[in-house]
């Protein structure tokens, strides 16, 4: 029998028996993208470091628009014009404008852009306002952005896309960076044959090997694998022992119930210890969790669905408490449109696929057994049933969590 968990209990014996893994490097900005930050940057210098506008028009002192209008414009005289990647020269007095592009440094002595379109050139010189500004309208002071000394982001900060452009307008050409994590993959089972072959009888494709590489390296991790491992228990010991030495956390896919044949949970003794062997989750609940060396492993069943809901729950925490960072996830709500019972005293895991009507979401529940992985393919998200509940009916909101 196994004596399970909640995910709850999991995920702070995630935090209580494992540590960040010390190393970072000095990684290219254009390779930054989805690694952990490992220090504090801070900002060298101004950003944008002049006064700039914001559209084509012309700078002008507001004050000198207060009150213009298409029948009774103000007219200004043009004192200059800004070329692009050029500075500007001069001085914007009173009754004075000057022409500025899209991106263009605003002169000194003007405090807001006007909009071209609300300008006309007379010709001789002198240009009409047509519609009155505040100041500081249609332009970015300096530092408006970011000033020398202002922290921009923070250590085990993962970086985004937006984030590169905010660092490439920074000037910052490298980036320090935690060494990321390795994950090692090893799959068990006799019936199982690579991908790229033709299954005999009563053998399938090895699927949980490159679901869980795709999963490790979309969160951020390098993946080794370690291939198929038949069930012999000195074989499956040999390979971990490899695994070990060269990975931060190994993943082991199958073996991890009670059968004779099931010999993760006796191998991870055998080398280190259990932290816990089942989880109240379906699918999922024959897990385990152990520690080798001060480093996880963890026995993931050997259905497909159950192997992808361990691996986005526990194994992806895991990932991150070693790289020092969390995860910050933004659900939406949808509504239910089947109603869908649940296993008692488990917290069920279910798919969802997602469509808007009427700006509302509605959440159709996929269907499947655990070793179905196809059912969820297209599907947006997954939502939890709690372990205390027997169900849920169709128009009951629920909180979706989007793959990604």
């Amino acid at each position: 029998m196994l004596k399970v968990k909640t995910p709850q209990e999991v995920w702070e014996l995630i935090d209580r028996e494992f540590q960040m893994i010390s190393g970072k490097e000095l990684t290219p900005l254009s390779d930054a993208v989805g690694r952990v930050l490992a220090e504090d940057i801070c900002a060298g210098e101004f950003v944008p470091d002049f006064n700039r506008s914001t559209v084509d028009g012309y700078a002008v002192r507001a004050r000198d628009t207060f009150g213009c209008s298409d029948s009774i414009p103000a007219v200004l005289t043009l004192c200059g014009q800004v070329s692009m990647g050029k500075g500007a020269t001069g001085l914007v007095g009173e009754d004075m404008c000057a022409a500025v592009p899209t991106g263009g440094e605003v002169p000194d002595g003007a405090d807001a852009m006007v909009m071209i379109e609300y300008t006309e050139d007379y010709g001789d010189g002198t240009i009409g306002i047509v519609k009155p500004v505040a100041p500081g309208a249609n332009m970015v002071y300096r530092g408006d952005d970011v000033k020398p000394g202002q922290t921009i982001f923070c250590a085990g900060t993962r970086l985004m896309v937006q984030d590169i452009g905010a660092l490439a307008a920074m000037g910052v050409a490298q980036v320090p960076v935690m060494v990321q994590p390795l994950a090692g993959i090893i799959s068990t089972g006799d019936e199982l044959v690579p991908i790229e072959d033709t299954p005999g009888p009563g053998q399938i494709r090895d699927v949980n090997s490159m679901l869980l590489r795709a999963e490790m390296m979309q969160a951020g991790a390098r993946v080794k694998e370690y291939g198929i491992v038949r069930d012999q228990e000195d074989m499956l010991a040999e390979t971990l022992q490899e695994a070990l030495q060269e990975c931060d956390m190994v993943l082991i896919s199958g073996g991890s119930s009670v059968g004779a044949k099931d010999a993760t949970c006796r191998v991870i003794q055998q080398q280190g210890e259990n932290l816990l062997h089942g989880i109240a989750m379906k699918p999922g609940k024959p897990t385990i969790l152990g520690k080798v060396e001060g480093k996880p492993v963890v026995g993931l069943p050997g259905h497909p669905v159950a192997a992808f809901f361990v691996t986005k729950l526990f194994a992806v925490p895991l990932l991150d408490r070693l790289a020092g960072t969390k995860r910050h996830t933004w659900p939406v709500t949808a509504i239910l449109e089947e109603n869908v019972g649940a296993n008692h005293g488990r917290a069920q895991y279910m798919g969802v696929f997602l469509r808007k009507e009427k700006n509302k979401i509605y959440a159709k529940p996929v269907r499947s057994k655990s070793g179905l992985i196809t059912s969820l393919a297209g599907a947006a998200g997954y939502f939890c049933i709690e372990r205390d509940c027997e169900g849920l009916s169709a128009g009951t909101e629920i909180s979706v969590e989007l793959y990604g």
